[in-house]
């Protein structure tokens, strides 16, 4: 369980759900290392939850004896672990599928499967596990994949979820998460999940990635579809369409102060030029337009129906509003550009202060004109993806395949061997005349300083008697 990170988030989830965690779950945990069962005892401790931590090697002991006893297992385990004892664990009855592989030495070959089998073994029989795997395990081969099969025959592999590599600070390696449902329906008993996870991240940094909050959202409500629960997936969908309108509207304070700010700064130069000015007052009539045009899809959403139709309808009445709040961000972007520059080239005194006060009167406005287009794309994601907010198999994301189709796939769990390639999506929103403008202006001020710069050089020369 190492220092408990999952069982505060199970906590916060069940928060979220309006429950006291204190009160609906007790947290069971085993871990070897004596220093981190102690950070996870504080861990939990500060949350106010109630847990066991126990000392122990899961290979070999079972601490809580929690054979079939547990409602839910979650875990990170170790990745393919080579030297178990296999004569010690051979008659383990946490391993129902029986041993994976064993090298020459006597030990496992590998224990990614060890861990597969605990995780089932433990729960109940209505008991669900989510956990993370090495993306290795889900088409290993020889014994393995005999454990694997037996694991699929029982029906209650549920779900089996691709994600990118660099998503764990621990983890370099692509993932897979692999989750177990004991009481699923009778018409998915042989149904698994695939969903390839892979194109859906947004980067942390240059090497950690992971989902956004919304990605997340859309992802699981994939599994909602799954589950039947339409009533989930709308919900979702009408949130996303709600916020870009709550963004939307936000957006006219933070362009308001960039608007004044900008008049403020023409008003201290001298010489603004015609293309400026037309360009400013441009703005302002768009921004106008803009505002005018968020109240009307306001007061017609009041009275949308919130049903898939209506769903529908409302994200094409506000797709609009996402396109205009790009075409303001281009603008304020190459307004900013060109006072800037006017403002330094007019030799005027006492203007970096006001240059970085509109500096970051822009960033305010176009981050929050980027929520606006930000929120509506997730909601068209989901909306072209699943149109009768039904799941159904798309290409290159997700497929519903029955043990027939796994099996002759050498029972494979790997979801991108089902759910096939992603078409190639065309980045819409590069503007090659916007890039090619910003290219423009910034190669003239370069010019302008190589021309200041050769003249500089050349009175030194002069100065020196060159």
């Amino acid at each position: 369980c190492g220092s408990g990170g999952m069982f505060v988030q199970s906590a916060h989830f069940i928060e979220r759900m309006h429950k006291n965690a204190q009160e609906v779950v007790t947290f069971y945990g085993a871990e070897k290392n004596p220093t981190t069962i102690r950070l996870a005892k504080m861990n939990l401790a500060v949350h106010g939850l109630e847990g066991r931590i126990l000392k122990a090697i899961t290979y070999y002991e079972d601490p809580h004896n929690f054979l079939g006893k547990a409602d839910f297992v979650m875990a990170n385990p170790p990745f393919n672990v080579d030297d178990v004892d296999a004569e010690k664990i051979k008659n383990d009855p946490r391993l129902p599928f029986g041993l994976p592989g064993v090298n020459k030495k006597g030990a496992v070959s590998n224990g990614n499967y060890l861990w597969i089998s605990y995780f089932y073994s433990y729960l109940n029989p209505q008991g669900r596990a989510g956990f993370v795997m090495s993306s290795q395990a889900s088409s290993a081969g020889g014994q393995e994949a005999e454990v694997r099969r037996k694991l699929i025959e029982t029906g209650h592999v549920s779900a089996m979820v691709s994600i990118r590599s660099n998503f764990f600070y621990t983890r370099s390696v692509p993932c897979e998460l692999w989750f177990f449902d004991k009481s699923k329906p009778a018409h998915l008993k042989d149904k698994v999940l695939m969903l390839d996870a892979r194109n859906v991240y947004r980067k942390v940094t240059r090497k950690i990635y992971d989902f956004s909050p919304e990605q997340l959202a859309n992802l699981t409500s994939i599994v909602w579809l799954y589950h039947g629960r339409q009533d989930r997936f709308l919900a979702l969908v009408e949130n996303h369409l709600q916020r870009t309108l709550d963004d939307a509207q936000a957006s006219q304070q933070p362009m308001a102060e960039f608007v004044a700010g900008l008049e403020g700064l023409m008003g201290k130069i001298a010489a603004v030029d015609a293309e400026t000015r037309t360009a400013f007052a441009l703005l302002g009539n768009d921004i106008t337009a803009f505002a005018r045009t968020i109240e009307i899809e306001r007061k017609a959403w009041e009275s949308t129906a919130k049903d898939n139709a209506g769903l529908l309808a409302a994200a094409k009445a506000l797709e609009p509003i996402a396109e205009t709040s790009r075409d303001l961000i281009k603008q304020i972007d190459q307004l900013y550009k060109f006072v800037e520059k006017q403002a330094k080239d007019s030799g005027e005194r006492g203007l970096n202060k006001l240059i970085k006060d509109l500096e970051e009167q822009r960033k305010a406005a176009v981050e929050q004109l980027k929520q606006v287009r930000y929120l509506f794309k997730q909601a068209h994601w989901l909306q072209e993806r699943f149109p009768n907010a039904e799941l159904r198999d798309v290409e290159g994301l997700v497929k519903l395949v029955d043990s027939a189709e796994i099996k002759a796939n050498d029972w494979s769990l790997t979801p991108g061997r089902y759910v096939g390639v992603a078409p190639e999506i065309e980045d819409e929103d590069f503007d090659f005349e916007e890039t090619l403008r910003d290219i423009h202006i910034e190669l003239k001020g370069l010019n302008e300083e190589a021309g200041l710069l050769a003249a500089q050089i050349h009175r030194n020369f002069e100065e020196l008697g060159i």
